[in-house]
C-alpha cells in the first residue's frame, strides 16, 4: 500500500513556502521566531491587514488560486489606495485536513506570480489546523509621508476619477448564488471577475497630484460616501459617466440588472480618488504611459450628500461590515 504524503508545518514550509522569501535578509530564511522591516530614508511604512473564511468570503469549490489572488488583491488594493508600493507581507495559514499537496502548490503559485508582478516578499507568518479555511495577510508598504493618501479631505470642485470598470464582479457573485442566469459565455466572463479579482496598482503615481482615495471593496456608493464623510462637501456623479464594462452594458439593456445593484455592491478592487481639475491632463498622462483605465465621473461639491446627475440620493445601502 502506498504511504500517504501527510502535510506538516515543516513540509509547507520549506517545500512551497520557502520560495516566497525571495532569500531577502529580513526573513532569515524562516530559520527565526520573527523578522525585521528595512526603514528607507524619507519613507513611512504603510502596513494594512485582511482576514479571509471560508463560507464567508470564498467558497469552499473556489479554487486555491481564487483564494489565493483575494487574499492578495484585497491587500494590495489598500496598500495602493493609500499611495504606496508593496514591500513584504506575513501570511497566516489556518489549514482544514482536507487540504492537500496539490492545493498548496498552486495557492503558491498564484501567490509567486503576484509577488515577481509587483515585486514584493513573504516576511513569514504562521500555519495552524482549523476546522474551515482561514487566511490572513499583514501587507506592508512604502510612500514618503507628504504622498500618503487618505480617505478624505478633497476640496470642493475637486473632480473624482474611478479606476477600471465597475459592477462584473457583483454579477459572478450573484451567479455563485444562483441569483442570476446567463449563457455561457456570459457566465465565464463574470464568474471569473469574481473568482479573479485584480488590484489597481495606480496609486503610488497619482499620489502626489491627488487629494484622497479609497479602494471600492464596499460598493461605488458606500466607498465614495467614506470619502465625503463631511457635512461641508458632498459629490455629484455624473451617471453616463460611470464606466461599465460592454459585458455589463448589454445586462442593463436586456433588464436583467439595474445600475444601483452594481453600485452597491463592492469587491471591484477598483479606485475612487479626487484630484484638482488642473490635474486632469497629468493623470491621463500616467493613465496611458502605464495602461491604467481612468474615467472622470464626477465633482466635489459645497453640500453634503450623494448626488446623481444633481439628484440627491436618499437611500443606498450602508458599506458592508461584518455582524457577529
Amino acid at each position: 500500500m502506498k504511504k500517504k504524503n501527510k502535510i506538516t508545518e515543516q513540509k509547507i514550509i520549506y517545500r512551497y513556502l520557502n520560495k516566497l522569501n525571495f532569500n531577502k535578509s529580513e526573513t532569515f530564511n524562516f530559520n527565526n521566531d520573527a523578522a525585521f522591516l528595512k526603514k528607507r530614508k524619507n519613507k513611512e511604512i504603510v502596513v494594512t491587514n485582511d482576514t479571509i473564511v471560508e463560507s464567508v468570503d470564498f467558497f469552499k469549490s473556489d479554487p486555491a488560486e481564487s483564494v489565493a489572488q483575494k487574499i492578495i488583491t484585497y491587500n494590495l488594493s489598500d496598500i495602493s489606495s493609500m499611495g504606496a508600493d508593496p514591500y513584504a507581507y506575513t501570511l497566516s495559514l489556518s489549514l482544514p485536513k482536507k487540504i492537500t499537496h496539490e492545493w498548496i502548490s498552486k495557492f503558491v503559485k498564484k501567490i509567486l506570480y503576484f509577488q515577481n508582478k509587483y515585486n514584493f516578499f513573504l516576511l513569514g507568518g504562521d500555519i495552524s489546523q482549523s476546522n474551515q479555511l482561514i487566511i490572513s495577510s499583514n501587507f506592508f508598504g512604502y510612500v514618503a509621508k507628504q504622498n500618503i493618501l487618505k480617505r478624505e479631505f478633497p476640496n470642493k470642485g475637486d473632480d473624482i476619477w474611478v479606476t477600471g470598470y465597475l459592477g462584473d464582479s457583483a454579477i459572478g457573485l450573484a451567479l455563485s448564488k444562483k441569483q442570476i442566469v446567463l449563457n455561457d459565455v456570459q457566465t465565464k466572463y463574470f464568474t471569473n471577475k469574481f473568482l479573479f479579482p485584480k488590484p489597481c496598482m495606480i496609486g503610488s503615481l497619482i499620489c502626489k497630484i491627488s487629494t484622497s482615495a479609497i479602494d471600492i471593496s464596499d460598493g461605488f456608493y458606500g466607498d465614495l460616501s467614506k470619502i465625503i464623510n463631511s457635512k461641508l462637501i458632498g459629490a455629484n456623479i455624473y451617471s453616463s459617466k460611470i464606466p461599465y464594462s460592454s459585458n455589463l452594458k448589454k445586462l442593463f439593456a436586456k433588464n436583467k440588472i439595474v445600475t444601483s445593484d452594481v453600485l452597491n455592491a463592492g469587491d471591484d478592487y477598483e479606485l475612487i480618488f479626487t484630484a484638482p481639475k488642473d490635474n486632469r491632463t497629468k493623470l491621463k498622462k500616467i493613465a496611458t504611459k502605464y495602461n491604467y483605465r481612468i474615467t472622470k465621473v464626477g465633482r466635489i461639491i459645497g453640500k453634503n450628500g450623494i448626488y446623481v446627475d444633481d439628484q440627491k440620493i436618499m437611500k443606498f445601502k450602508n458599506p458592508y461590515q461584518h455582524s457577529f
